[in-house]
């Protein structure tokens, strides 16, 4: 273990250091699980158990929680809604934005800074500040309340970040390769999906985890351009169980601890290549 190895050798002072921090560590570890073992655990119980005893475990597995919202509250269309409009959201970004980051990183134009600025842009105005504009432009189109109304404003959120994260490491990538691929005879498409694609895996990776879970997440969107009940997402859906005088604490919990399972197994299958993105340029 690394840790055993910084350890041993060392003096009393980084002993004392080392230890310490290895507790700060595990205490924000505490910190972050803890709130979602209590989620999970209060799905179990009724709101009444859950107001007189937050802390206290189940007295037995109840699912009937689990039962009732996913069948008679229609959480499992919400949880298809979701999963519709954030997959859908997410192949156009990732394909779109890897694209336009291969165009500006790997070409000189007239105009390529001031495109790439276009899409810097994107980042420093947030959507929700052009709502009034958005709105117009989404009932002009036809597509108010409908999946695409939601998807297309998803695609634009997610792709400013994508073009500045993957253009930034195709840059990165040496001329040399492209070149010899040209020697072979291979054009511009095979170069970015055969070459450009593959060894940028890390960064796309980084860009999935990074757009897909505020997507997933996102409340404000769906809940103005979506009106029908068969097209509301889990965020909204959610909605339903507070109320201005009480709250289903035990149908909320259940309902949150259904909504984190895509995006939690979404970051086990990626860690590994969302951790080589992260640090990807890091040491030279």
């Amino acid at each position: 273990m690394n840790t055993g190895m910084r350890f041993k050798g060392a003096g009393l002072g980084k002993k004392v250091f080392l230890a310490v921090m290895q507790l700060v560590m595990i205490g924000y570890v505490i910190l972050i699980v803890y709130p979602l073992f209590n989620m999970i655990i209060s799905s179990f119980k009724t709101t009444k158990d859950i107001m007189q005893k937050p802390f206290a475990l189940p007295v037995e597995l109840d699912f009937s929680n689990y039962v009732y919202i996913w069948v008679d509250k229609g959480f499992g269309r919400y949880f298809l809604n979701s999963l519709l409009f954030t997959g859908t959201a997410m192949v156009f970004v990732v394909l779109l934005g890897s694209m336009a980051a291969y165009g500006i990183s790997r070409y000189s134009f007239r105009g390529n800074t001031l495109v790439y600025m276009f899409f810097l842009s994107g980042i420093m105005l947030p959507l929700k500040a052009a709502i009034i504009p958005l709105f117009q432009i989404v009932k002009g189109l036809g597509v108010m309340d409908t999946p695409l109304s939601v998807i297309f404003i998803f695609i634009a959120m997610g792709l400013p970040s994508t073009v500045f994260i993957l253009s930034g490491f195709m840059k990165t990538i040496p001329a040399a390769l492209e070149q010899a691929a040209r020697i072979d005879g291979c054009n511009d498409l095979r170069i970015y999906s055969q070459i450009v694609m593959p060894i940028t895996a890390p960064s796309i990776a980084l860009v999935t985890i990074y757009n897909a879970v505020p997507i997933w997440n996102d409340f404000f969107f769906p809940m103005v351009f979506i009106q029908s009940d068969r097209f509301k997402t889990l965020p909204v859906g959610l909605s339903s169980f507070i109320g201005q005088h009480s709250t289903k604490w035990n149908l909320l919990f259940t309902g949150l601890s259904i909504a984190i399972v895509p995006m939690l197994v979404l970051y086990l299958f990626m860690s590994k290549y969302f951790i080589k993105g992260m640090t990807a340029g890091a040491v030279k």
